[in-house]
């Protein structure tokens, strides 16, 4: 059991592992890569820098520098987060349980563009198999997706629907899915229905009957965890309050996926009070 687990290893991920560790809390940073700092041709806006660096440059900092005061950092994909007064966040390599987990996995990434898909959402189109899939008991459903994040969010729906297509939507499969899943890889033309989800048609002007349509494309963002255990949602960020505390009781959250001004700058502060709110919250609990 960790004292805090740190979803996200971009500014503000780093950030709040580092006031972490310093605080003698046992930390572990999960990440599947540096975020969208990596890809910054060149950084002259942050404080302290006596030159000009690459995203790159500065977030390898970050990493070494929690690295040296202790912080673990380890680099997975995960794919779920459950809240039962502690937390079980699950990867693809591994199961990890921690007291409080601090959500920096940047801004959700954009809707697919797909014709049905914005008009069903509450109607059969879901991003949340855990939340959801009870409604589909017995029925056929079919999963958005190509990766790990779609392999378990199937994997769940296997348990409850009568049949899980997958639907890679013209992508690459990059996971290993078993047998009992049907996989159609041509491109989705459009989700169909009436006042419900009825189906999936293809570019190719196939027709595949489904009650409910799961969205799992690339990789599980900060506000899929969020939808799975019930955080207050806005828009696509992630609702907390001015000390990065969620409605969940030991999460948090900082950085892009929380919205506001999405700067380096920003996105380190607010790891910084995330982490001393996650610090805070601990503390009570080991006198509780």
């Amino acid at each position: 059991m960790k004292d805090i687990i740190i979803i996200g290893r971009g500014p503000a991920g780093l950030s709040a592992a580092l006031y972490a560790r310093r605080a003698g809390m046992t930390t572990t940073v999960i990440g599947l890569d540096n975020g969208s700092l990596e890809k910054a041709e060149k950084i002259e806006n942050y404080f302290g820098l006596e030159r000009p660096l690459s995203g790159r440059e500065l977030i390898m900092v970050g990493i070494e520098q929690a690295k040296r005061l202790g912080a673990e950092l380890i680099t997975d994909e995960v794919t779920d987060v459950q809240w039962d007064g502690d937390f079980t966040v699950t990867a693809k390599n591994s199961v990890y349980r921690a007291q409080a987990v601090i959500l920096t996995t940047g801004a959700p990434r954009k809707k697919l563009k797909i014709k049905g898909i914005t008009e069903f959402e509450g109607k059969g189109v879901s991003y949340c198999a855990v939340c959801d899939a009870f409604f589909y008991r017995q029925k056929p459903v079919a999963v958005i997706g190509s990766g790990e994040y779609a392999l378990h969010e199937a994997s769940e729906l296997l348990h409850t629907c009568s049949s899980v297509t997958l639907f890679t939507n013209g992508s690459p499969l990059t996971a290993s899915f078993p047998d009992t899943v049907r996989i159609i890889e041509t491109p989705i033309a459009e989700i169909y229905g009436e006042e419900k989800v009825g189906g999936v048609r293809l570019t190719a002007g196939a027709e595949i009957p489904v009650a409910g349509v799961f969205v799992a494309i690339g990789t599980a963002a900060a506000t899929d965890f969020a939808r799975k255990l019930g955080v207050e949602i806005s828009g696509n960020s992630i609702v907390v309050d001015e000390k990065m505390r969620t409605n969940v009781p030991g999460l948090f959250a900082a950085g892009d996926c929380i919205g506001g001004v999405l700067q380096v700058s920003v996105a380190v502060g607010e790891g910084a009070k995330a982490a001393l709110s996650a610090i805070e919250f601990v503390r009570k609990k080991a006198k509780s």
